[in-house]
């Protein structure tokens, strides 16, 4: 095999899997995972079999677009049903442990009617023993706490049920992630292998640091046809870009939806990574446009839209550390983002409000983030406040103006902000679109409706701009970009209320001589 000294092709890409299903935080988390496994993978694998023309006529209705629907062609019916007889044999622990999961929520709404709940023990299913505490919030309501890093080391976590993908962009929409499982193809090379392997991080550094077919192919441990494969993969040259990094002064580069890449000669700062690997499409920045080397990356949120692995496992082996919000200890709707991303081999520093983490030449501070969440009691997320090249810069994901005066002790901590980049999807999907699963009572429709993924409105996003002070103001495009389709299965007009709620806050800015933008494939500030 030869030992010529090669780099990974631009266009690679990984897609992360667990039991076939693409890997995001409620199908790696192992709590959620059986949840979701038992109460939406199974009945959806089942509903399919049922009528695969149904769910791949609903998959291709532009109206039904981000539905749970499985798309993939009939013919291939017989995969999906041992892909199910797979999961029920090989998952048995984690479906009986969301079964039980459930019964014991309902002992809980029975039997605990505030007085002692010692006597509950006893009476809750054998698969949560020693990984759950019982206990009541001020109100006298009971609740579940899971001892989380305990579940991380029993029965329900295993990283068998990871797998890769890796295979070139093509530019054709890949199939909506939540959905339909990713069956064998014969351009697509599968490697069986966990997302901790370090194989995978030699391979990945090949973006920016050559090495032979030989080396990879033994750290990966292929057998030929693999091996032949991933030479495809390979090029002598690499394709970064020349001005992936700066010689003086600081600079941001928007990469897509929530994506920032901040920069000064000393240091590079990477928001919620979601980046396009299409370096073809001329229009936006790609993998190549990354700097060699991360010091931070920082994560907003647990969705899975800002906790996007197949971009993050291409940055392990050149990230310094991500920082992540801390959770609230053992909450159903809450798992923690640092023991997953460790679980996956990433360094991981988990901040709480204020707290600060220091770069060279400059530093991050973790603010508080509201709303966007449905009202669960969600606690691992956090917006940041970035100092670095002498510019503050307030980073707002997703967080809400419901209560603007919060933004007021942000400025009156921290200062006032250079740039401003909020999030302003004002109508996001309801409450059972993403946490259907994780519900062990139904709710209504109409509840469901009340309780959305929503970001700012124009209102909010004013009243944060009024109590920030902030001298500049930029909306993330919320979806838009057509490499996020997979994901996001948003469609946007002209008309949508969306969009109409963006101009109405950009008209603001621009009466009150606000510096403003909305967002849109690739954007550059520099100082």
């Amino acid at each position: 095999m030869s030992d010529e000294q090669l780099f990974l092709r631009s266009k690679v890409i990984v897609e992360p899997l667990v039991d076939r299903f693409v890997a995001q935080p409620h199908t790696i988390a192992p709590v959620q995972a059986s949840m979701n496994l038992a109460f939406l993978h199974v009945p959806l694998l089942e509903s399919y079999l049922q009528s695969p023309q149904v769910h791949v006529a609903a998959s291709n209705n532009p109206e039904l677009r981000g539905g749970y629907f499985i798309n993939i062609p009939e013919e291939r019916a017989d995969e999906v049903r041992d892909l199910l007889g797979a999961i029920k044999r090989d998952r048995a622990d984690m479906l009986k442990f969301a079964e039980a999961i459930a019964a014991g929520q309902e002992i809980l709404r029975a039997n605990a009617t505030g007085f002692d709940l010692t006597p509950l023990y006893p009476k809750l299913p054998p698969e949560l023993g020693g990984l759950v505490e019982l206990a009541y919030d001020m109100d006298n309501q009971a609740q579940l706490r899971f001892m989380e890093p305990l579940i991380y080391h029993s029965p329900v976590y295993t990283d068998a049920r990871q797998s890769v993908q890796l295979s070139f962009e093509t530019g054709i929409e890949r199939p909506f992630i939540l959905s339909t499982p990713r069956l064998t193809s014969p351009d697509v090379l599968e490697l069986g292998i966990p997302f901790r392997h370090e194989g995978l991080a030699e391979l990945f550094k090949t973006r920016v640091r050559p090495t032979t077919l030989r080396h990879l192919r033994e750290a990966l441990e292929l057998d030929d046809a693999q091996a032949a494969q991933l030479s495809a993969m390979l090029s002598p040259q690499p394709s970064l870009a020349e001005d992936r990094h700066i010689e003086g002064g600081g600079r941001i580069r928007y990469f897509g939806h929530a994506c920032l890449v901040l920069q000064t000669p000393e240091a590079a700062i990477v928001t919620d990574p979601f980046i396009s690997a299409d370096s073809t499409a001329g229009d936006r920045y790609t993998l190549d446009d990354l700097p060699d080397f991360i010091d931070l990356v920082l994560i907003t949120h647990g969705h899975q839209d800002h906790i996007v692995l197949e971009t993050l496992l291409q940055l392990r082996g050149r990230v310094g550390a991500i920082v992540v919000p801390r959770y609230s200890k053992g909450n159903l709707a809450d798992p923690s983002i640092k023991l997953m991303l460790e679980n996956q081999g990433f360094p991981v520093i988990e901040v709480d409000d204020f707290d600060e983490v220091e770069f060279p030449g400059g530093k991050i501070t973790a603010t508080p983030f509201l709303g966007e969440h449905c009202d669960l009691d969600i606690r691992a997320k956090s917006t940041f406040w970035a100092e670095l090249a002498g510019k503050k810069v307030f980073i707002g994901a997703d967080s809400s103006g419901i209560d603007p005066s919060l933004y007021r002790y942000i400025r009156n901590h921290l200062g006032t902000a250079d740039y401003a980049f909020l999030g302003m999807e004002c109508d996001g999907a309801p409450l059972t679109w993403l946490y259907q699963a994780l519900l062990t009572i139904p709710v209504t429709k109409k509840m469901s409706n009340s309780r959305k993924l929503s970001g700012s409105n124009a209102e909010q996003a004013a009243a944060i701009m009024t109590e920030l002070g902030a001298k500049e103001a930029y909306v993330y495009a919320m979806g838009e970009e057509d490499w996020l389709g997979h994901v996001m299965a948003t469609t946007y007009t002209e008309d949508t209320y969306q969009i109409k709620q963006i101009e109405e806050f950009l008209t603001w800015c621009k009466d009150r001589d606000i510096k403003a933008g909305h967002l849109f494939k690739q954007q550059e500030w520099r100082w």
